[in-house]
């Protein structure tokens, strides 16, 4: 009886443990439970948070479209009508009302066509696809295919244009930019009067930027009478014509007369474009008719007259002179006078080349005017050296406007002050070039130039001189690239002269702007600084590879881990080295390695430092580069990889 007691009590426990575990089974089956509908909960929002990102809200008819919604809504639509706006834009509000009209409008068409509109400030991807520079910018969007859209912002030629556009059989125009190749190139260029070409590469974010551009400008320059042609030769394809002109990078523009090469050096945007060729496609030399004109450059003016005296339109030496014009026609202002009357007050003979300064730029110490005898047989080469030799007085302004081509010759004696020869003014900024004369006449062989120390400004503190506390300051900058700088004390002639001699003698230290030396600097990529630059990049045991960045510039950023691979690619070679430098922040001490963009990158050579080689034209990868260096490299260099 006992017995069986016990084993009913056992049997009693066993079924309380099962039925405990069966109902805990059951409560984690209802939690899971509980939690599915929380996950699904969590998906229906994330659902709905990708809806509302493709939803396309409507704001008075126009449709409101981002950088999320865009594809899904233009997707299915043959025509839509597109405005890049800012919030900001006073002309973007101007417009708004009008745009809510266009927009009723084209949603009454048959079919209806779409209007939207962009905030480009934030839907920063579409602005970057569609080249959106400018506000507002409107495009119409045929079959997924951008048509710019350059017309006035009226009601009536928005809606025609886009119903045209939106026709079935409508296709878009034919460029009016000519396609050159080297089967035409010289047929059409040689016969243009004048015209303009432009170098490119297809894979050149420049180039893709200037397209519409170009072709809006050559557009424009074509209605005229007689039209200016564009035309436009991809560089990579047609290697023959990109030698032929040395293009060494994209996109190189170049004006042809008759099929001669000229440098372009205007702008890259329509209007600066049609502009720069209306003044290109002019004569290079304007006619003076009368005496009085002549005394008024002389008596008034700012700058060198040029001046050729010839007998008339067909006298050999005046196409001489136009051709020699032509070639610097950006850097100075050419005349020429058929006059006998002007030629007896110059007191000179019909054939003459005559280059004269204005009355305050002339002097003791210079001759009045320097003349050249002109005639059939005179090359342009000879007339355009003269006035490059002579077209500066013994001490000129020097200014931001003419630098780069007046002012390149070294060394260049510089005295900065504040330079007015306005009439209550003249007086004093004669009084401090005066004493510069005194000096500039026993160093021919050294340029000088008074310049304005408000307009130099950055240059002034560069050399460390902008808190000198004195109002006349002075600098010598020299043939490499340095720059020596004066130290502060009352300016006079006595004291130039001493400054100049010394730096004759070799007795000055240049001033380099410069970041501080790195501490440590074993990485794969040399940091090169200022006061670094001469011990690294031009040392002549070693092959260096140098890039010049600026911090702010996006093709760097881009370039930065390509680089550093470089670096450790060839971080064995003890000869070579891989290094950059910060050229915003850093004076390149040797005006061999120009920069004109950014990134620059330069190889220097060993035991040939003074002829660094340029990359240009490939792409900025691994593989370029590392081509670019084995080309270039010196055997020393590239020894150990032989091995």
């Amino acid at each position: 009886m006992k017995l069986r007691k016990a084993w009913l009590l056992v049997l009693l426990l066993a079924l309380t443990q099962l039925l405990a575990a069966a109902s805990a089974e059951d409560a984690h089956e209802d939690a899971s439970d509980s939690e599915n509908p929380i996950e699904d909960d969590d998906d229906e929002e994330e659902d709905e948070e990708d809806e509302d990102d493709l939803e396309v809200k409507e704001e008075n008819g126009v449709w409101v479209l981002n950088d999320e919604n865009f594809d899904n809504f233009v997707a299915d639509k043959d025509t839509v009508l597109l405005e890049f706006y800012a919030p900001w834009c006073g002309h973007c509000k101007q417009f708004a009302p009008e745009y809510e009209k266009i927009a009723s409008t084209l949603k009454d068409n048959d079919p209806p066509i779409a209007v939207a509109k962009i905030d480009a400030t934030s839907a920063s991807m579409l602005a970057s696809k569609f080249d959106v520079s400018g506000y507002p910018t409107i495009k119409i969007l045929k079959k997924g295919q951008a048509v710019d859209y350059d017309g006035s912002r009226t009601q009536e030629e928005i809606v025609a244009k886009v119903r045209e556009v939106s026709q079935p059989d409508w296709t878009p125009p034919p460029e009016v930019t000519l396609t050159l190749t080297k089967e035409n190139f010289d047929d059409v260029v040689n016969n243009a009067d004048i015209i303009l070409v432009e170098f490119y590469a297809p894979w050149c974010g420049h180039c893709k930027k200037l397209a519409p551009e170009y072709e809006k400008a050559a557009k424009e320059l074509s209605k005229r009478s007689p039209p200016i042609p564009l035309a436009k030769v991809d560089a990579t394809e047609q290697t023959d014509l990109a030698k032929r002109f040395d293009v060494s990078g994209y996109p190189t523009l170049k004006i042809f007369r008759k099929g001669r090469p000229f440098d372009y050096n205007g702008p890259r945007e329509k209007y600066g474009i049609v502009d720069y060729m209306v003044e290109q496609s002019g004569p290079p030399s304007k006619e003076i008719l009368t005496l009085k004109q002549v005394q008024e450059f002389l008596k008034d003016g700012d700058d060198v007259v040029i001046l050729g005296v010839f007998q008339g339109v067909g006298d050999p030496g005046y196409l001489q002179y136009q051709d020699a014009a032509n070639t610097l026609r950006e850097d100075y202002k050419f005349h020429h006078t058929f006059s006998t009357e002007i030629a007896k007050f110059l007191k000179v003979s019909l054939g003459k080349l005559v280059l004269m300064q204005p009355e305050k730029f002339q002097s003791k110490y210079e001759p009045r005017m320097h003349v050249m005898d002109v005639q059939g047989s005179t090359e342009a080469s000879a007339i355009k050296d003269y006035v490059v030799k002579h077209a500066l007085p013994l001490v000129g302004h020097r200014k931001t406007s003419n630098d780069a081509k007046r002012y390149s010759k070294r060394p260049l004696v510089v005295v900065y002050y504040s330079v007015d020869f306005s009439f209550d003014y003249r007086t004093a900024t004669q009084f401090w070039r005066n004493k510069v004369l005194e000096v500039a006449k026993d160093f021919p062989e050294y340029t000088f130039a008074i310049a304005d120390e408000e307009d130099y400004a950055t240059e002034v503190k560069d050399l460390g001189l902008s808190e000198s506390g004195e109002d006349v300051n002075a600098a010598i900058l020299d043939e490499s690239g340095k720059k020596f700088a004066m130290e502060p004390e009352e300016f006079d002639s006595d004291a130039l002269r001493e400054f100049v001699m010394a730096f004759k003698k070799g007795k000055l230290k240049p001033v380099i702007k410069s970041q501080p030396v790195p501490k440590n600097n074993k990485g794969p990529v040399r940091v090169v600084v200022g006061k670094t630059f001469d011990a690294i990049v031009m040392d002549p045991k070693k092959d260096v590879l140098i890039e010049f960045y600026a911090p702010w510039c996006g093709h760097c950023k881009q370039l930065e881990p390509v680089y550093t691979s470089l670096g450790k690619k060839y971080k064995g070679q003890k000869d070579l080295v891989i290094a950059k430098m910060d050229a915003t922040a850093n004076d390149i001490t040797n005006d061999r390695y120009k920069v004109e963009g950014f990134p620059t990158i330069y190889f220097a050579p060993s035991g040939d430092k003074k002829n660094p080689i340029k990359f240009e034209g490939g792409n900025r990868d691994l593989e370029h580069l590392s081509k670019f260096i084995d080309e270039h490299a010196t055997k020393r260099s590239r020894t150990k990889e032989e091995l």
